[in-house]
């Protein structure tokens, strides 16, 4: 009987979900997280900022925005919006998720309701593991903005 190993998919069922008001505190709580401020390189909002930040992510029709569930509790998001001409992607996770593949698994089944390519997203260049989530996903790293962000792109597969 096999207990485990690398090769051994990790368990526990990933879907994805139109984000409701009642997963707003629970992401607001992640996003509010030290450890993951300091990897994503990205400061929490205060609740009414956070509140008011998705609430005007919601009213955009432009914006792909689905909590990611784990087992049915919620994990994250993950976010694809417009951003100086460009279509982007976004994710946050709770830390209790991170290294258990939960990102790679929600991103490349989010990846699959975003059709328009190219895709860009950004990484912390400190946040190894971020940029490797995007790599497995089929991003490959197109450069760094100046004492910034890594910039990766997504291009359609059929290129």
């Amino acid at each position: 009987m096999r207990t485990g190993s690398a090769a051994t998919p990790p368990p526990g069922h990933i879907s994805l979900q139109e984000i409701r008001p009642d997963d707003l505190p629970i992401l607001f709580a992640q996003q509010r997280d030290p450890v993951a401020n300091s990897m994503a390189a990205f400061p929490a909002r205060e609740e009414d900022g956070f509140m008011a930040h998705w609430t005007k992510i919601l009213a955009d029709p432009t914006v792909i925005a689905r909590t990611v569930l784990l087992d049915g509790q919620v994990a994250g998001n993950v976010v694809s919006f417009k951003h100086e001409g460009h279509r982007e992607v976004g994710y946050w996770f709770g830390r209790e998720f991170w290294g258990r593949a939960v990102a790679t698994r929600a991103l490349s089944a989010f990846l699959g309701l975003v059709p328009e390519r190219p895709l860009y997203a950004g990484g912390a260049p400190h946040n190894a593991a971020s940029i490797r989530v995007l790599e497995k996903c089929g991003f490959a790293v197109t450069g760094q903005e100046d004492g910034g962000d890594v910039v990766l792109r997504l291009d359609d597969p059929a290129r």
